[in-house]
């Protein structure tokens, strides 16, 4: 009885503030678009097959494509800097994490503006390129998938080194030494080692990054321009722009149900390999 009073407060605010509007969202997203925008309370599926037009379908398969390699790419730079940090001494692990987390510290919208004054033609980089001689005339950059692909990075790589280096500092070290002893090879005290004992912060990370990368909107706006409409941008657009509200809506709800369909998935063939491996 104490636990459910306890909870109480919290379901009223998760109820209230989550579940009420994601309801009325769900709903919407049935409705019509009015003559003028707005809401029309005419339901029926068209927004929903609306979706897998092939313009739709392309923006979905750009910002799927875009997560999965900010994800990979915030993996392999994120790792050897949590690795490395895990093992400095303790005096200094705090140090480096506070380097780590002080981007956070400025508004993000003010950092991808700086990015975009590094990555124009006149700006930071093209300016050393080719002071360096290493370019003859400067690269366009700015506004191309490659721009949104450097700010999504720069953005959610401190959401891969933090669960990584979590997960790391717990990793005993007796454990690598066993593995060098046993004259194992560099490769596998990696993968045999070291990546199965560290899964959960790499699954961590992975999620923390994927799901804001693919309904990223301010990086895309700012860095791609038009030319890279993801996800976010899209819902954006339909919401604020053409005010069609339960397109809007549709889609959202599209993009939630892929993603808590992926997660699924995981934890789905997680939970059956763990079966196998307790059966032998």
């Amino acid at each position: 009885m104490l636990a459910g009073w306890l909870l109480a407060p919290a379901l009223c605010w998760m109820g209230v503030f989550f579940v009420l509007p994601l309801a009325l969202v769900f709903v919407i997203s049935f409705a019509s678009r009015g003559t003028y925008g707005g809401v029309e309370w005419t339901f029926s599926l068209a927004n929903y097959l609306n979706v897998v037009d092939p313009l739709y379908l392309k923006i979905f398969l750009r910002s799927l494509t875009l997560a999965l390699a900010t994800t990979v790419l915030c993996l392999v730079l994120g790792f050897p800097l949590a690795y490395y940090i895990a093992r400095l001494p303790v005096r200094w692990q705090g140090v480096w994490l506070l380097l780590v987390m002080i981007p956070f510290w400025t508004n993000f919208l003010v950092r991808t503006y700086a990015w975009m004054f590094m990555l124009r033609a006149e700006g930071l980089l093209n300016t050393l390129a080719m002071g360096l001689g290493l370019i003859a005339s400067p690269i366009e950059i700015l506004y191309s998938p490659a721009a949104v692909l450097i700010g999504l990075v720069y953005g959610y790589l401190p959401f891969m080194v933090l669960p990584l280096y979590a997960a790391i500092e717990r990793l005993a070290p007796s454990v690598v030494e066993a593995a060098w002893d046993l004259y194992a090879p560099a490769w596998a005290v990696f993968w045999r080692v070291i990546v199965p004992m560290t899964k959960p912060g790499i699954v961590a990370g992975c999620l923390l990054v994927f799901i804001p990368s693919l309904g990223a909107f301010i990086t895309p706006d700012l860095l791609g321009g038009a030319r890279t409409m993801m996800v976010g941008n899209l819902i954006q657009h339909e919401y604020l722009v053409v005010r069609d509200w339960p397109f809007g809506s549709a889609i959202s709800f599209v993009l939630m149900g892929l993603v808590l369909a992926g997660v699924m998935a995981y934890v789905r063939a997680e939970g059956s390999r763990r079966e196998l491996e307790v059966r032998r």
